[in-house]
């Protein structure tokens, strides 16, 4: 895996840290970069339309086996999660339209905006596998994973002390959790539950133009009916993701996804 890991270690031209959003975040010294090196009518339904997961009937064994932190007999072998799990996460890094988000929503093009536009995708993501079962939820591991990794080498490659680089880890993971949980209480919730809890994580409590709230609750919406119609069975399998604009030029354009061709052995 050391060397699936290499293609998440992206070129960073990031100098300094600096306090943003109650953390120590990276903030680029240079405007205008960061978004350039990783860019890569619809009825829009809520998440109570969707089909709910089925909960895995497990034995009294594996339910104690995996209390004590240890993962249970999975559908498929860890190795063909991981790398699909490290694709999904990839398609999250460079499969995302960073510039047009910035443009969009007005960001400045720093580490903290790829953070938090990368976070939403990577928690989009979560909520599509966790519809898998025990599968699913041990994916949704490897991807955070993955993610802290990417996180913790970006960190590295700026030449950020170890203790402080330790330290701001620290305070994003939390942070990271703590968005997760509103995400996951507005997509439940009504368009203007969801509105608001981008308006606090995504925008920082800074947004001022209700369009830009209104054109990213639409596009989160969007995202998780797509992803939904993704077969699970391939997303665990090759973990290839594909995301929609963020502004539909062709509405006609969002059909059923084609099913990707998956190599047994994982490549």
């Amino acid at each position: 895996m050391a060397l699936l890991v290499r293609v998440l270690r992206n070129r960073i031209n990031i100098s300094q840290w600096v306090p943003v959003c109650s953390q120590l975040v990276p903030v680029s010294s240079t405007q205008g970069q960061w978004g350039r090196a990783l860019s890569g009518t619809f009825q829009v339904s809520t998440t109570k339309d969707s089909p709910q997961p089925v909960e895995e009937k497990v034995g009294a064994f594996t339910k104690i086996i995996e209390a004590m932190g240890f993962t249970g007999p999975l559908k498929y072998s860890k190795w063909k999660i991981k790398i699909a799990a490290l694709r999904m996460y990839t398609s999250c890094v460079e499969k995302t339209d960073f510039e047009e988000f910035f443009l969009r929503c007005q960001m400045p093009d720093t580490f903290n905006s790829w953070f938090l536009i990368t976070l939403l995708h990577v928690w989009m993501c979560l909520v599509r596998m966790k519809q898998e079962g025990r599968s699913g939820k041990y994916m949704c591991r490897i991807i955070v994973h993955f993610m802290w990794e990417d996180v913790e080498q970006r960190g590295r490659v700026m030449g950020v002390n170890s203790y402080i680089l330790k330290k701001n880890m620290i305070l994003m993971t939390n942070n990271f959790y703590a968005a997760i949980l509103g995400y996951d209480e507005g997509i439940l919730s009504d368009d203007r539950g969801l509105a608001a809890a981008l308006w606090r994580t995504f925008f920082n409590q800074k947004c001022e133009d209700p369009r830009q709230l209104e054109l990213l609750v639409e596009y989160v919406r969007k995202q998780i009916q797509y992803l939904d119609s993704m077969n699970g069975e391939d997303l665990l399998l090759t973990g290839e993701v594909s995301w929609r604009p963020l502004v539909e030029k062709n509405p006609q354009s969002i059909l059923k996804p084609h099913s990707p061709t998956y190599n047994d052995e994982g490549l």
